[in-house]
């Protein structure tokens, strides 16, 4: 890959970051994605900057991927390709005419409210680490956090007495998210019996790993694939799984669309509608296999 090539794709993701906020995994996935096409382009005696119309259709056409990740591809080079031409570095963009693929509706994967209970109570709470985890689960399930909002809490993020969390969500937007009384007095027990004997000097995060140091996005998720075992759950996890399940239990108890986007953290209300499909598929299975007539 040119080093021309190489300035250009950290500049776009310096501008990105700069105007939009992008998560560090956003970049990373942006970063990646122009860094390939770079080089295809360069084995092909072409560069970024020059890449035609029929260079990005036949880079596209080339790659063997799933339409999601496609479609992230084509916005990474949609963005970059603005990016040079409102930066006049070209008079044109030969991304304008790149058609998307079609999606298709993709249900998040959650877990009915038997299941969640199942892991929330996996951990052994007499040890140090159980403990701990059972305070994350705990509030993951009961504020619908992203792993990344959870792992990034600090200390002074925490209010017990009123029961609420300040997150720090995508774009560096700022919400306060309630947490109910069992999130807080598992939160509470985690604070007075562990954490004080984990943190390492100056160590302000919420959570922390056995070393004392801040939680990591994959540490926590081998821990919810270990009590998933634990508690027999067999369906498919993801790390966000109890953040789905937060969202669809809220809507199946007669929550609002519009509050359940406040506490995710949604800025278009679209995205939050996903849920309600969920919700109906949930009510429609529960009605089949228990009205006498399903």
């Amino acid at each position: 890959m040119a080093a021309e090539d190489q300035a250009a794709i950290e500049r776009f993701i310096d501008r990105l970051w700069l105007e939009r906020g992008l998560s560090r995994n956003t970049q990373a996935s942006y970063r990646s994605d122009l860094k390939l096409l770079a080089r295809w382009l360069h084995g092909r005696s072409a560069s970024l900057a020059e890449a035609s119309e029929a260079d990005l259709r036949g880079y596209l056409a080339a790659q063997a991927r799933q339409p999601r990740s496609q479609a992230r591809l084509l916005s990474a080079l949609r963005q970059f390709y603005r990016h040079l031409h409102a930066d006049r570095q070209r008079e044109d963009d030969p991304s304008a005419r790149l058609e998307a693929p079609r999606l298709g509706l993709r249900l998040p994967k959650t877990l009915s409210e038997i299941d969640v209970s199942a892991l929330l109570e996996a951990p052994d709470c007499e040890e140090a680490l159980g403990l701990r985890d059972r305070a994350m689960l705990e509030l993951m399930y009961a504020s619908g956090l992203r792993v990344s909002e959870l792992i990034s809490l600090k200390l002074s993020s925490v209010d017990l007495r009123r029961g609420a969390l300040r997150v720090l969500g995508k774009g560096g937007k700022e919400r306060m998210v309630p947490t109910g009384e069992e999130a807080v007095h598992w939160l509470q027990r985690y604070l007075q019996e562990v954490r004080p004997d984990q943190a390492l000097a100056g160590e302000d995060s919420l959570f922390l790993s056995a070393r004392g140091a801040a939680m990591t996005r994959q540490n926590f998720w081998q821990r919810i694939r270990l009590h998933a075992a634990a508690a027999g759950i067999r369906a498919a996890l993801s790390p966000h799984t109890l953040r789905h399940a937060f969202a669809t239990h809220l809507l199946e108890h007669g929550a609002d669309l519009r509050t359940v986007q406040a506490l995710l953290g949604h800025a278009d209300l679209s995205t939050t509608q996903i849920y309600t499909h969920v919700a109906k598929a949930r009510l429609r299975e529960l009605h089949q296999r228990h009205h006498p007539r399903g």
